[in-house]
């Protein structure tokens, strides 16, 4: 008798603990996000396949582009069908992907592609995405065949679709 009561008060409390962290990570597991250096994100910057890109630096800890980050998600459901694919830059730190930017994206259900730019040599790359930049964010490089424009600036989903249509 003094047996069972032993496998219940130590087994079964084990069993269900064992259970509950194997579906944290496989909750943790469906949200990934691609690390990139500037070398490697060039090429989704300057993509001539016909599409239209939208393509927004940001960070969790920057309060005007999580505030924006609504009308980014809207303009990639709205206009998906039309060619047009929206990338979230992240500029958060590579040290906190797992503790922010995952639970961030779970949090928000954002649905775009995000991907971390990870390159210290941000001195070279503000400059090589566009020579007016100063570095701030939110920033937002919106291109397409009929052209291409930055801004660093924040947006609403009204003023973004205006800037949107003016290169389809």
């Amino acid at each position: 008798m003094i047996k069972k009561y032993i496998y219940v008060l130590f087994f079964v409390p084990l069993l269900f603990s064992c259970k509950k962290e194997s579906v944290k990570v496989a909750a943790k597991s469906e949200i990934s996000v691609k690390s990139y250096t500037f070398k490697e994100l060039k090429p989704l910057l300057e993509r001539q396949d016909g599409k239209t890109y939208v393509i927004n630096f940001w960070a969790t800890w920057c309060a005007p582009c999580v505030k924006e980050l609504p009308a980014f998600e809207k303009l990639n459901k709205e206009y998906a069908a039309k060619n047009v694919e929206v990338i979230l830059v992240s500029l958060d730190f590579p040290n906190q992907v797992e503790k922010r930017l995952l639970p961030f994206i779970s949090k928000k259900n954002l649905q775009s592609k995000v991907v971390l730019l990870d390159d210290v040599g941000e001195d070279i790359w503000i400059k090589e995405i566009d020579s007016t930049w100063s570095g701030a964010i939110p920033a937002t490089l919106i291109y397409s065949p009929r052209g291409r424009k930055f801004y660093e600036q924040s947006f609403d989903y009204e003023l973004l679709e205006t800037e949107l249509k003016t290169l389809l």
